[in-house]
């Protein structure tokens, strides 16, 4: 691009492209002195981004919003939702600015967003800012889940503002540049099909074939559908096997292409039991842990009912189509189910007692009081899986029946270190007060979570009664 200066991305906006009621072009709003917390060096090198340049004056300037380079088109999506169960027919980015898409050398495209950037017209009154916390909490998460193999969005840098935020306590203001193949949620479709505007939803429907699922013809609103649900069935099923709880399974945190995103009150559970919850807002338990693939299926049933039109131009056959995909969700997510948690105990495959001989473990380990990411590990180096246990014997019972699995199959499905909540909360208080190094030693270790590294032993320690985390916060 003639006149760009060295260094700076080249962008290519395909969704600024779109028809305007999609989105609302705006810059971010400045901040008082921003300072570089963390650059993600590998991920800039995926995305075909300089890092050097990012790091610099005018690199910094961008990542926090103060400053657009060339080719930026800066702009608030527009979306709805169900949120815990409630229709909002219109959300959006309430205190979010897409800059632009770039083209990795790969020829992915990503998204480049900026996550408190200032308030936009979507939000509800919020000045549209992010604390501290949260963004250092989101970089830690997704960050993890991108080195555990699991799809989700991923981050690149985050920055101080140099002002407060007002939250329950006053906090350190931060952006979290964010990206991803798209930010398209079941939310985004669920925006226009309540406006009943068939003409966006159409155009939004092949943009999103285009940028996740190349192999299906444009206007495909079946083969779409069947898409996202095998990918969503996919993704639960890696969750459940890392004893995640997303904590905010709401629509519009529901992403089409099938990736994690939205790390608000989410968390690894210490000691297992299906019954977890730990997100603060979610007061019913909607979002608990062993109801996470019921709750995908009811967000994509919402998903269905927007795309019905291109799905079958007779309605009644369009919805027994929509309902025979829904319906595939349980034989993707079991057969996914299966591929984790048979790797997790060192089996490759495996039959119906396969399953028997799983569900007994895991039953056996919410009796007692077992830690979920110690239990497996142990089980793959071949001891102390026993010591998890408050009855040993219950263990010991049930490793009989197991006869031992392949070590090599187990350390690659069960990793040694997670984001473990006190790790993450001590993390981000010695953030507060100025001290990243915790925050950096953390996401070193989380890079190569299935590798045994003695530096990083401590980290896999399950917290004491004093450093147990009951609850994890939002943030917004």
């Amino acid at each position: 691009m003639e006149g760009k200066e060295m260094g700076s991305p080249e962008f290519d906006n395909s969704y600024a492209r779109l028809p305007e009621r999609f989105y609302t072009k705006m810059n971010p709003t400045p901040v008082a002195a921003p300072a570089l917390i963390a650059l993600n060096d590998a991920l800039a090198g995926d995305m075909g981004l300089d890092a050097a340049w990012l790091r610099s004056s005018d690199g910094l300037a961008m990542l926090a919003g103060n400053r657009m380079p060339d080719g930026a088109e800066p702009l608030a999506q527009a979306y709805a939702g169900h949120q815990f169960g409630g229709w909002s027919p219109q959300l959006g980015d309430g205190r979010a600015n897409v800059l632009g898409e770039v083209v990795g050398p790969d020829g992915a495209r990503w998204d480049i967003q900026l996550k408190g950037s200032g308030p936009t017209p979507y939000s509800r009154m919020g000045d549209g800012r992010a604390g501290l916390g949260p963004v250092m909490r989101e970089y830690i998460f997704s960050e993890a889940m991108h080195a555990l193999s699991v799809p989700t969005t991923r981050a690149l840098a985050a920055v101080l503002t140099g002002e407060k935020v007002a939250r329950e306590v006053m906090q350190p203001g931060a952006i979290l540049t964010r990206v991803a193949g798209s930010h398209i949620r079941v939310g985004t479709f669920q925006y226009f099909a309540a406006r009943q505007d068939r003409e966006a939803l159409a155009l939004l429907l092949d943009h999103a074939i285009g940028r996740h699922y190349p192999h299906l013809e444009q206007g495909d609103g079946l083969g779409f559908l069947q898409a996202v649900t095998g990918a969503q069935a996919s993704l639960v099923a890696e969750w459940m096997g890392l004893g995640f709880i997303h904590g905010v399974m709401n629509t519009d945190n529901t992403h089409v292409g099938g990736l994690t995103i939205d790390y608000g009150p989410c968390a690894f559970m210490d000691a297992y039991h299906p019954a977890t919850v730990f997100s603060s807002i979610d007061q019913g338990g909607r979002y608990v842990y062993q109801g996470q693939p019921e709750v995908l299926v009811w967000n994509l049933a919402q998903l269905a009912s927007c795309l019905l039109p291109f799905i079958d131009a007779d309605h009644d056959k369009a919805v027994t189509a929509a309902r025979e995909a829904l319906g595939a969700f349980g034989d993707h997510y079991t057969k996914s189910w299966k591929r984790v948690f048979f790797a997790k105990i060192g089996r490759a495959m495996g039959g119906d007692d396969q399953v028997v001989l799983v569900q007994d473990l895991l039953t056996r380990m919410a009796d007692n009081q077992a830690d979920f990411t110690r239990t497996f590990r142990a089980m793959a180096r071949g001891e102390g899986a026993r010591d998890e246990f408050v009855d040993p014997t219950s263990f010991d019972a049930w490793e009989a029946e197991w006869g031992g699995g392949d070590e090599s199959i187990m350390r690659a499905a069960n990793p040694a270190v997670i984001p473990r909540n006190h790790r993450v909360e001590e993390a981000i208080q010695a953030g507060m007060q100025g001290d990243y190094a915790p925050f950096h030693r953390l996401n070193e270790a989380l890079v190569r979570p299935y590798d045994d590294r003695e530096e990083f032993a401590d980290l896999e320690a399950a917290p004491t009664e004093q450093q147990l985390v009951r609850q994890t916060f939002c943030g917004t």
